[in-house]
């Protein structure tokens, strides 16, 4: 028994060998969308871009610098929808007081949501049977643009005759929980969504970031507008897989010059966010989530621990040969982790010191897996700025629907 979990150590570490290397080369391949020098599209015979702001109980976040933001864009010919998703705060205040200083922007006051939809998915539905756009553009309430923005995106799908472009933006991680938990996701996204593949036509793979999405309004006709994804808590990514399935061109750079959000700004606004998300992201599988658990404590949690009780008992004087062989392989899986968590936090703009914490960002990773699953799965539910959803008696969270699509 000791001499096979001694050789499970050197498969572990032979593991984050190749994933080190997969990482490096994640890394090496990565691409930074840069502002567009073209001019062209200051002009007034630019296509009309509506630029669709959903806005819930945003007082005290940064609703008034995003649609400041946004107003800046130096593209010529874009309208500004925003609507007051039934916010219990100052937000519509807020809209409004923008809006009265600048005719682009118009607010629309949400309606309550009907039965089979979530929030947020119906407050974009509204701001698009709002606008008037060639374009829509989904924008979240907590994003930050460059003036260069839009104008680039819009370069950017008329030369390559797309139909959708989704920027994923720089994450600003500040304080402590979010530079352990932040470089942890975006190591797997960058993995798991390598972009050279994302992007070709025969993909499966589909990314979409609501923060900045970009999409064809002919594309999103056949789906029926935002109906597609009206009981998906990950409409973005949903909406960009179906964008691909019914022909669309799809496209997603990473473009952290362009645009940049604040996702949370403690602990308890972490968990909120991502547990709303993380059981999805696993299509809501309890055999999916446990086998990613499973992974994540033997590969990203296991080596680490197993390193510091083996040195603790050499420390101790022990003279089981056993500890000193399991010392080896979890010593170096650790170091080689270190490593390659420190290159993901440069790209990601996390000092590197922040690597040390990665037993604890996966070990962050898997409660919120847990939360996330226990809330869907025993139908307490989830919540999200003041909602409850996918609880008992709601809205279910979504089975089979490609079939139910295809046959409305």
């Amino acid at each position: 028994m000791r001499q096979l979990v001694v050789q499970a150590a050197w498969v572990i570490f032979g593991l984050w060998l190749l994933g080190g290397l997969l990482t490096l080369l994640s890394l090496l391949r990565l691409k930074f969308l840069k502002p567009s020098t073209d001019a062209r599209l200051k002009k007034s015979d630019a296509p009309l871009v509506s630029i669709l702001v959903p806005a819930r109980n945003e007082e005290r976040r940064i609703l008034r610098e995003c649609l400041r933001s946004i107003l800046a864009q130096d593209y010529a010919n874009f309208e500004v929808v925003a609507v007051n998703d039934r916010s219990t705060d100052a937000t519509s205040a807020i809209l409004r007081e923008l809006a009265s200083g600048d005719e682009r922007l118009r607010v629309v006051e949400g309606a309550e949501t009907p039965r089979g939809w979530l929030g947020k998915p119906y407050a974009l539905q509204q701001a698009l049977e709002a606008s008037r756009g060639e374009w829509v553009l989904m924008a979240d309430a907590d994003m930050i643009f460059h003036p260069a923005a839009l104008r680039t995106a819009v370069a950017y799908v008329s030369e390559r005759d797309a139909d959708a472009l989704s920027y994923i933006p720089h994450f600003e991680a500040r304080s402590f929980w979010e530079r352990v938990f932040v470089p942890v996701w975006g190591w797997g996204f960058l993995i798991l969504y390598p972009l050279d593949i994302v992007n070709h036509a025969r993909s499966p793979l589909a990314v979409g970031i609501g923060g900045f999405f970009l999409i064809r309004r002919a594309s999103l006709a056949p789906l029926g507008g935002f109906a597609a994804v009206r009981d998906e808590v990950l409409d973005d990514f949903r909406l960009a897989g179906y964008l691909k399935k019914s022909g669309a061109r799809a496209f997603a750079e990473y473009a952290p010059d362009l645009a940049r959000t604040r996702m949370y700004t403690n602990l308890a606004e972490l968990w909120e966010s991502a547990t709303k998300n993380w059981f999805a992201i696993v299509r809501f599988s309890l055999a999916l989530a446990t086998a990613t658990l499973a992974w994540i404590f033997f590969i990203g949690i296991l080596p680490a621990l197993l390193a510091a009780l083996s040195a603790l008992v050499i420390a101790l004087g022990s003279a089981d040969e056993t500890w000193r062989r399991l010392f080896v392989p979890t010593f170096l899986t650790w170091i080689v982790t270190v490593l390659v968590t420190a290159a993901v936090n440069r790209a990601f703009r996390v000092p590197a010191r922040y690597a040390l914490t990665m037993p604890l960002g996966w070990a962050l990773c898997c409660a919120v897996l847990i939360g996330s699953a226990f809330g869907v799965a025993t139908g307490r539910g989830l919540n999200w700025k003041g909602r409850k959803f996918y609880e008992h008696a709601g809205v279910s969270p979504p089975k089979g629907k490609a079939g139910r699509r295809r046959s409305r």
